[in-house]
């Protein structure tokens, strides 16, 4: 791993080290496609989460979710990084805004989780 990143580096690990204690294969294959070049990262728009997730989901992005389109659903978001207009688009649909190693902590195995790239 030759991430230049010291921050994306320990999620990555911590990502490997919950999934391996706790079984969740969601968690290791977030932690596969942070691994990859940064220009595979995903970048997803508000209305494809609008389109995919379900009403009190969590929904992981591995990479950014960006402010475009409208999100009507009450989720938790959790990614790497946010768009200002992203954050507040959430928050304004009663959803959460949580960054990738907060969802790790508190739900480790992984329930109720769609990844969205």
């Amino acid at each position: 791993m030759s991430k230049t990143s010291p921050r994306l580096s320990s999620l990555i690990a911590e990502l490997k080290s919950v999934a391996r204690d706790s079984g969740a294969d969601v968690w290791r294959d977030v932690a596969g496609r942070l691994e990859k070049p940064r220009s595979t990262h995903a970048e997803v728009n508000l209305s494809r989460i609008e389109r995919y997730a379900n009403e009190d989901e969590t929904v992981v992005v591995p990479g950014k979710v960006l402010g475009s389109g409208a999100l009507r659903k009450s989720v938790t978001v959790a990614a790497v990084d946010f768009s200002s207009s992203a954050e507040t688009k959430i928050e304004h649909a009663d959803g959460e805004v949580v960054q990738l190693a907060q969802a790790v902590e508190q739900n480790p195995d992984g329930s109720n989780v769609r990844v969205i790239r």
